[in-house]
């Protein structure tokens, strides 16, 4: 019983007084950290950043008028910026200015360098936090449908690390596949999303086809009013659950852009990609560069990033399905294996030196 009570009673463990108020300075850098990522989301989605990036040294009314918002919530925004060592102020004169360092990686005009954009997904996380708190006690998970916003700023994201390397730097990892592509082949994006980069190899390469399947309708959408927008007639995007995906021999290649550890049956996903490709095709997936041990991530630049979006996002949209619930940092080490069940026997796998965030497979069909 003394054991025992040794055990559960946090009171009979010494506590280390130093130790214990540098961890306390440390949870509120943690606050002050994560309320500016809310306000720089905020400076980002209202174009603030851009706006005092061409500017002189300037007071809140001027910024306002320039951005074309409220004064008010510009000088209050302004003062976490400044207090947070982000905008710099002069009191005398009573102006603010956003160093060009600073805006080097806040701005828009900063891409694919622009941290300002993946602060978004603090805000959008937020939203869904008492569904997942019930998750923790209930279990299963958030659908894709509540999240507000997730797939729009997700093409941002891609927009950024994806999108401008597409062609001439992520396709070529692939021997000989860009003069496929001229030449004209069969492609499908499997959780295509908003259907960036499936839109832009269809302007690329007109002689191929492009198909982009994703579960969301709100997705599904917005790729479609793209392909409509830019006139394109070779890409074609439909709304479909991927986890009975079973169409043989009908691709040449095959892309999945941060899409397969979402899925609820990502085993039967990659299976179905399998089969969906023509002897000598070619799956081509990227996906987060982590491994699939959590003592091999502790110095990930952005660890705790990865694994609280999978908690708040990637684990549970797969767990509301009745899934896997694989989550962000499922790793290289299971996807290899993964891919070697599903049939795809020589895997290779790359980084780009800017992008921090991805791996990208190369898995041929033989």
């Amino acid at each position: 019983m003394d054991a025992a009570r040794q055990i559960t009673e946090p009171d009979s463990i010494p506590v280390d007084a130093g130790r214990a108020e540098a961890f306390a300075g440390r949870m509120v850098d943690i606050l002050n950290g994560a309320s500016l990522a809310l306000m720089t989301s905020i400076g980002h989605r209202t174009g603030l950043f851009d706006t005092m990036a061409v500017m002189a040294p300037a007071g809140s009314a001027a910024i306002a008028a320039r951005a074309g918002l409220d004064e008010r919530y510009v000088r209050e925004w302004l003062g976490a910026m400044v207090t947070g060592a982000v905008v710099e102020h002069d009191p005398v004169a009573g102006t603010y200015r956003l160093p060009a360092a600073h805006a080097a990686c806040l701005t828009r005009a900063a891409t694919p360098d622009n941290i300002a954009a993946f602060t978004q997904y603090v805000g959008i996380l937020g939203g869904v936090e008492d569904a997942v708190v019930d998750c923790f006690r209930t279990g299963g998970g958030v659908p894709y449908s509540a999240y507000h916003r997730f797939h729009e700023v997700m093409a941002e994201d891609s927009g950024q690390t994806v999108l401008p390397a597409l062609v001439d730097r992520i396709l070529p990892l692939v021997p000989g596949l860009v003069a496929r592509l001229e030449a004209g082949i069969e492609v499908l994006d499997v959780g295509c999303g908003r259907g960036r980069a499936m839109n832009l190899l269809a302007r690329a390469f007109p002689r191929s086809r492009f198909l982009g399947y994703d579960l969301s309708e709100e997705a599904i959408c917005a790729a479609r009013a793209e392909a409509r927008a830019q006139g394109s007639r070779n890409v074609l995007f439909l709304q479909r659950d991927l986890t009975d995906f079973d169409e043989p021999a009908q691709f040449d290649l095959v892309t999945a852009f941060d899409a397969i550890h979402d899925q609820a049956r990502p085993d039967a996903v990659l299976a179905g990609i399998h089969r969906a490709l023509r002897p000598g095709g070619t799956f081509l997936m990227q996906d987060i560069a982590a491994s699939s041990h959590l003592h091999h991530n502790l110095d990930h630049p952005i660890g705790p990033f990865l694994y609280t979006i999978s908690t708040m996002h990637c684990m549970t949209v797969s767990l509301a399905q009745g899934g896997a619930g694989l989550g962000t940092a499922w790793g290289r080490e299971l996807a290899q294996q993964m891919l070697a069940e599903a049939g795809f026997t020589a895997v290779r796998i790359h980084n780009l030196a800017y992008d921090i965030q991805n791996d990208y497979y190369v898995a041929a069909k033989d």
